[in-house]
C-alpha cells in the first residue's frame, strides 16, 4: 500500500488551538496499524500535493488568517476540485470559514471564501467560547473547545455535522455545528477535536482508503484514555 498522504495547511500560522494535533492523531493512528503515512506541511506560495488524501486546516488569530487569506483564495479551483473528487478535507474553524461562500466583518467587509462549502458566515463582537460536544449521526459524540465570533450559516448545499445546544456551535441560535459535503467537513471544535474523539479520527481514515480503493478494515486500537479524556471534558463547565 502506497503511504496515505495527509496535507497540513499553514501549520505555523493556523494552530492557535493545537489544531495540529488532529495531523498528530492520524498519523499514529495509522503507524499503531502499521500503515504508512505521509505528513505534507503547506505554508503560503507552496503547492498542494496532486496525491492528497486527507487535506487539514486549523485556526489562527485574525490577523493570521488575514496574512494567508490571499493565499488560501488562489487555492480555490484547486480545492473545488480535490472536493469534487472526494479528498477527505477536516477544517477547523478558521479553515472552516475559509471553505465557504464568503466572511463578512462587523464592519460589513465582504471576504471571498473559496466555495468548497456551502456556508456563509458572519462576524460579530461577542464571541461563543468554551467546552462543547457535538452529537453526529455518523461519528457519534465529538469533543472539543470553540472559541469564535463568526455567525455561520449553512444553505441548501451543506448539511449539518451535527447537534448540540444553543448558544454554541455555527451561529449560537439553531443548535447546529459543523457543516459536510460529500467528504469535506467543516467545524469550530478546537482542543484537538480528534484527540478525544477517536472513532471520528478512524471515520476521516476509513473514508480516505476507501476512495483510494484499499481495504477500510481498520484493526482496534485501545481508546480507553481518549474516551475518558472526552467524558472529563463533556462534565467541565464552559
Amino acid at each position: 500500500m502506497r503511504p496515505l498522504v495527509l496535507a497540513h495547511l499553514y501549520p505555523r500560522e493556523m494552530n492557535i488551538y493545537g489544531d495540529t494535533g488532529n495531523v498528530l492523531v492520524l498519523r499514529r493512528r495509522l503507524e499503531w496499524r502499521g500503515l504508512p503515512v505521509t505528513v505534507v506541511p503547506v505554508s503560503v506560495g507552496d503547492s498542494l500535493p496532486s496525491d492528497a488524501d486527507v487535506l487539514l486546516g486549523g485556526g489562527g488569530q485574525d490577523a493570521a488568517q488575514g496574512e494567508i487569506g490571499a493565499d488560501f483564495a488562489t487555492r480555490g479551483a484547486q480545492l473545488r476540485a480535490m472536493a469534487d473528487d472526494g479528498v477527505v478535507m477536516l477544517a477547523i474553524c478558521g479553515s472552516y470559514q475559509m471553505l465557504g461562500h464568503e466572511f463578512v466583518t462587523q464592519e460589513g467587509r465582504r471576504i471571498p471564501g473559496v466555495g468548497v462549502l456551502d456556508v456563509t458566515t458572519h462576524g460579530q463582537a461577542e464571541r461563543l467560547i468554551g467546552n462543547n460536544y457535538v452529537e453526529t449521526p455518523d461519528a457519534g459524540r465529538l469533543v472539543g473547545y470553540e472559541n469564535h465570533s463568526g455567525l455561520t450559516t449553512l444553505w441548501s448545499g451543506a448539511r449539518p455535522l451535527g447537534t448540540t445546544r444553543p448558544g454554541r456551535g455555527n451561529n449560537g441560535s439553531d443548535g447546529t455545528e459543523g457543516a459536510v459535503r460529500d467528504n469535506v467537513i467543516g467545524t469550530y471544535l478546537h482542543g484537538p477535536v480528534l484527540a478525544k474523539s477517536p472513532r471520528f479520527a478512524d471515520d476521516l481514515l476509513r473514508r480516505a482508503l476507501a476512495r483510494r480503493g484499499d481495504p477500510v478494515e481498520l484493526e482496534p486500537i485501545d481508546d480507553t484514555l481518549p474516551e475518558l479524556a472526552a467524558r472529563v471534558a463533556v462534565g467541565r463547565p464552559r
